[in-house]
């Protein structure tokens, strides 16, 4: 049997596969707002549909409804620094999903976010950096090593 006879899930039941992709947007922002950093309840697109803006990864993020609503139709960076919560790594995380570099905008998420929040672990957690211990090296080629 080939790979193309098979039937899929998408075939059956396309909407799952677009649920499965929401779910997967907001598990990338932790389901927080990419805006604003509140709770994510929608997808929000950055080139609105209605100015031909398409529904793909580069052009969807998640938002909250207030932010989606206040921003309607509008360019989201025009949008975005004209509100009093604007933040330049949120900024520059925005930029960096409509690049496509999602893993720089979780980095850049993570790094506005509060430290409460990135305790807690979850996708958005950032590694707290352990502090270095230096000791005497065995070998003699070398003085100190640090070890990590």
């Amino acid at each position: 049997m080939q790979a193309r006879d098979g039937v899929f899930l998408e075939d059956l039941c396309p909407k799952s596969h677009a649920r499965r992709w929401r779910h997967s947007l907001h598990h990338l922002t932790g389901r927080c707002c990419l805006y604003c950093g509140h709770p994510s309840q929608s997808i929000d697109h950055i080139h609105p549909r209605s100015l031909g803006g398409l529904s793909v990864t580069e052009n969807c993020v998640p938002a909250c409804l207030r932010c989606n609503g206040s921003k309607g139709d509008h360019e989201a960076f025009h949008w975005y620094r004209r509100q009093t919560f604007y933040d330049p790594r949120r900024a520059m995380a925005l930029k960096a999903w409509t690049e496509g570099d999602l893993r720089l905008a979780q980095r850049l998420l993570a790094w506005s976010l509060p430290k409460d929040r990135t305790d807690r672990g979850g996708p958005m957690a950032v590694e707290t950096p352990r502090s270095h211990q230096t000791r005497q090296a065995t070998s003699p080629l070398w003085r100190w090593q640090i070890v990590s």
